[in-house]
Formats: structure tokens, C-alpha cells, sequence
């Protein structure tokens, strides 16, 4: 091959690592004031995160009320808003902004929900539930201490 060629190629390779270290793992990102990493999105896409949550944040209520009444079937039942299926409504270019470590707990947390409901059906035992949410929750909490959101107007 001649050298140009292996020149471009080398090019578009540093391109390309570049743009993917970019959008799959740093995210359109900065550090904040309270050494949180800030994500910078759009209104538009800051609410349909807070929808997540807020979604998030019912499933979980709806498992401990599950549990407060010692009725398994709701959980496993229940078709937890906050499972897998849920992920799949966040808009690529959404995904490429948000950091790899916002990621990996987002798509955990996802999954979490999802073994909830299974284990529930399949096992119907109250505290392995009980044990399950407090490793779900784990996750919110290292989310929230470890991330912000922030639109252009919050500056």
C-alpha cells in the first residue's frame, strides 16, 4: 500500500477513536462546583430524564407496596415501568452526551427492575425482594451523588 494511503487511514482512525471516546464515553460533560460531573443537556432532554426518574421512583413505590402487603403477585405482575423496555425511549443523540459511568448505572438500574419482577414471579420471596431493592436504590443514590443535570440557562 502506499504511504498516503496508510497515512489517511491512520487519520480517520484517530478520527473516529476520538469521536467515540467522545459520544460513548465522556458525554457532553464538566465538572461542577460540587465535584459531581454536570450533564449538559437541552430542557428537552433534562425532562425526559426527570421523566425517567420520576418513572423510576414509582416502580420502586409500587414494589414496596407490593412487599408492605406481602403480595409478590403485584410485583411480578406489575410490568415495572422502570425495566429494560423503558431505555429503549431515550433518543440516540441523547445517549452520546451522557457519560459512560451515567450509562452503566442507567442500563443496571434497567436491568435491576426487570430481575425484580422476575424473581418475584419465580420466587415469590418477600425479603430476596427486599434485598433487590436495596441494591437498586444503591444505584439512584450513587447517581445522584456522583451527577447533575444542568440546561444552558442554569448558567
Amino acid at each position: 500500500m502506499c504511504k498516503t494511503c496508510w497515512v489517511v487511514a491512520l487519520i480517520l482512525f484517530l478520527i473516529t477513536t476520538g469521536m467515540a471516546n467522545k459520544f460513548m464515553i465522556k458525554g457532553s460533560v464538566t465538572k461542577s462546583n460540587d465535584q459531581r460531573i454536570s450533564l449538559l443537556l437541552e430542557p428537552n432532554e433534562k425532562g425526559l430524564l426527570l421523566f425517567e426518574m420520576k418513572t423510576f421512583l414509582e416502580s420502586v413505590q409500587k414494589i414496596t407496596n407490593g412487599l408492605v402487603k406481602d403480595d409478590m403477585q403485584t410485583i411480578a405482575d406489575g410490568d415495572l415501568q422502570g425495566g429494560v423496555k423503558a431505555k429503549n425511549e431515550v433518543p440516540g443523540s441523547l445517549m452520546a452526551k451522557l457519560p459512560l459511568s451515567f450509562k452503566k448505572l442507567g442500563f443496571d438500574t434497567h436491568r435491576k427492575f426487570d430481575q425484580i419482577a422476575t424473581d418475584a414471579k419465580e420466587k415469590g420471596d418477600k425479603e430476596h425482594s427486599l434485598s433487590q431493592l436495596d441494591a437498586l436504590l444503591q444505584n439512584c443514590v450513587a447517581c445522584h451523588a456522583g451527577h447533575k443535570i444542568v440546561t444552558p440557562s442554569d448558567n
